[in-house]
């Protein structure tokens, strides 16, 4: 199995920038297509962004296209997710997930292994 460790939330202004890891330990993290998932107060949990095991598929959420890019380094079993032109619906707990599904899915059900979450805050 994996350990998930998210950081580098935090408060920001709309059209801040901020940029989330996820330190992964336990199994070999390439064999895991990992993924990043959101939580707003009074929400489900929503898909936000995936990235197949090898770092060269990507999947994002139509609401994060073109502003957040999820990447990943297996090197240093870390994941991670840039965000920019941030905006005050972004805001959420942050959260990264681990899969045996060798591909992209945005499907929360295929993902087994879960961190504990980032807060991120965007005010206007």
């Amino acid at each position: 199995q994996v350990q998930l460790v998210e950081s580098g939330g935090g408060l920001v202004q709309a059209g801040g920038s901020l940029k989330l890891s996820c330190a992964a330990s336990g199994r070999t993290f390439s064999t895991y297509s990992v993924a990043w998932f959101r939580q707003a107060p009074g929400k489900d949990r929503e898909f936000v962004a995936a990235i197949s095991r090898s770092g060269g598929r990507t999947h994002y959420a139509d609401s994060v296209k073109g502003r957040f890019t999820i990447s990943r380094d297996n090197a240093q079993n870390t994941l991670y997710l840039q965000m920019n032109n941030l905006k005050p619906e972004d805001t959420a707990v942050y959260y990264c997930a681990a899969s045996i599904f060798d591909g992209v899915t945005a499907t929360e059900t295929l993902y087994r292994y879960w961190g504990q979450g980032t807060q991120v805050s965007v005010s206007s």
